[in-house]
């Protein structure tokens, strides 16, 4: 838990700019609770950051922050629709239970969550390998990289996905 004194700038932050952010959160997404979550998201990833008693440029940090969490935000919707179209396009006996979308939605999530924070080049090359079956030759030419790169950008995620926490 933290102290008063440490508390005091994370709070004069909160109160000086989350109105600003919501209102630059709701602009880009059309959606006040959406806004409002990820507004929410922002001041804890600043609480968790320890960025806030020397910041000397907030709405920059703020927006950054921000802008990450747009990002996972859109690449999370992209996920689902993606799902969503895929099971349209099954036979209805075929169509997976409540449960079963359930846990697969959690799944993807749970993966999504652990890839962030790669570089984007790294977890295209894992997925491309994990999830389409490539061989890192066709990646490499797909990517348009060595394939002693793929070899590097596959081992970098695997190295990240066995030391990011369970979640």
């Amino acid at each position: 838990m933290s102290s008063p004194v440490a508390a005091a700038p994370i709070d004069a932050l909160y109160r000086e700019h989350r109105a600003w952010l919501l209102g630059w959160l709701r602009r880009r997404l059309g959606d006040e609770h959406v806004a409002a979550d990820l507004a929410q998201d922002t001041f804890v990833r600043v609480i968790t950051g320890g960025q806030a008693p020397v910041l000397q440029e907030p709405r920059a940090y703020l927006t950054t922050l921000a802008q990450r969490l747009l990002c996972n935000f859109w690449r999370r919707r992209e996920l689902e629709r993606a799902w969503l179209d895929t099971l349209a396009a099954q036979p209805e006996e075929l169509a997976p239970s409540p449960e079963t979308y359930a846990l697969v939605r959690e799944a993807i999530e749970t993966l999504d969550r652990w890839l962030d924070g790669l570089p984007p080049k790294v977890r295209q090359a894992f997925l491309l390998r994990r999830l389409e079956g490539l061989a890192h030759g066709e990646i490499a030419a797909r990517m348009g990289v060595s394939v002693t790169t793929v070899e590097r950008y596959v081992k970098q995620a695997i190295v990240h996905l066995y030391t990011c926490p369970a979640g």
